[in-house]
């Protein structure tokens, strides 16, 4: 059997073929190749690199046949799996919202992803002009050492696994009217002996990120710190470098993460400068008023595991629908929701 599998259906350009190579060749043993449903093998406990080549408008039509295929053999078809994501586009749209779309319904099914997931290539390859510089290469050179590295990383990565894990919550809401958090005191619930820590992130705390310059940015880092300085620097940096997993509590607003929330992880920025989170693990609980949590889980994927580098592991989020305040209480299954995300959880983090 072979130690890892291609999926690439449907045709391939030439920058994707490229990029392809640099994989197998960075790997150096061989991949299984599946291009279309029929060929769909039991992919649980396996290491996946799905290569997606999108037309015109951001689709690519045989990978939804092989997730709907996953998805008709239940919700555990992708149970120990963990994935990376090559994915070109003809245009420079679409290959961001395709990868946060393919993570987020490849994860329900037990898919766990590396932070830095995805190398991406847009037309042109427009989209890898400033890694121009870091590397002095063409922009075709680039793309191609980018997935070199991603498979040496890919085939040697491990979870790593701590004897007494750190858990950070942040939020920005409530706890006397929010669901979101109400939902969290339940699932605390099942952490007690565990080391947890929690931050709520209050109106006004956090001034949102000042868009310095790479170097600006840099020197602040390098000196522990932000332009803006505060709470950001002086408590939450902190707890994030301490933490081994980070749950993100979201109540959706409008379909997107509360502006609070999203002012912290631009503000991360200066913190990715100095160190990488490639070992810090991200989860999250989301609750919406009447629909639209995928659309948060999406954007905490696009933020934190492909832009910041955390770890995503299988089934990172716990959804539910609340809306008037305490209506999460009245959830038939909510002990057994917070039991199993919990337990979840701790698998993820603990020897």
């Amino acid at each position: 059997m072979a130690p890892y599998y291609l999926v690439a259906p449907g045709k391939i350009s030439p920058a994707l073929d490229r990029m392809i190579q640099g994989i197998l060749s960075a790997a150096g043993i061989p991949a299984a190749i599946i291009k279309k449903n029929r060929d769909l093998p039991d992919l649980t406990e396996k290491k996946i690199v799905f290569a997606v080549q999108l037309d015109q408008i951001g689709e690519n039509p045989g990978i939804s046949g092989i997730l709907s295929a996953l998805y008709a053999r239940g919700n555990h078809s992708l149970a120990g799996a963990s994935a990376i994501l090559l994915i070109a586009s003809p245009n420079e749209l679409y290959t961001k919202s395709y990868a946060q779309n393919l993570i987020f319904l490849t994860n329900r099914l037990g898919c766990s992803f590396l932070g830095h997931p995805l190398v991406e290539v847009t037309q042109g390859y427009r989209n890898l002009r400033t890694w121009q510089k870091a590397l002095d290469l063409p922009l075709e050179q680039i793309a191609l050492e980018l997935c070199k590295r991603q498979g040496i990383r890919f085939i040697n990565d491990k979870p790593a696994l701590i004897e007494h894990p750190r858990i950070l919550a942040l939020h920005a809401s409530s706890r006397k009217t929010s669901n979101t958090v109400m939902l969290w005191d339940e699932i605390k619930k099942y952490l007690d002996g565990y080391t947890t820590e929690e931050l709520n992130v209050e109106k006004g705390m956090v001034l949102d990120c000042r868009g310095c310059a790479y170097t600006e940015c840099l020197h602040y880092s390098q000196q522990n710190s932000c332009f803006y300085g505060g709470v950001v620097v002086k408590e939450i940096f902190p707890a994030i470098e301490r933490a081994n997993a980070i749950i993100w509590i979201c109540p959706n607003y409008n379909d997107a993460i509360s502006a609070n929330l999203m002012a912290v992880i631009n503000r991360m920025t200066a913190l990715y400068r100095k160190k990488n989170f490639y070992h810090k693990v991200l989860f999250a609980i989301i609750v919406s008023g009447n629909s639209g949590s995928d659309a948060v889980a999406k954007q905490l994927i696009g933020a934190l595991n492909i832009n910041k580098g955390f770890r995503l592991p299988p089934n990172f989020s716990v959804m539910a629908t609340a809306n008037d305040p305490g209506d999460i209480k009245k959830t038939l299954d909510l002990e057994e929701m917070a039991k199993l995300f919990a337990q979840s959880l701790l698998k993820e983090i603990r020897v």
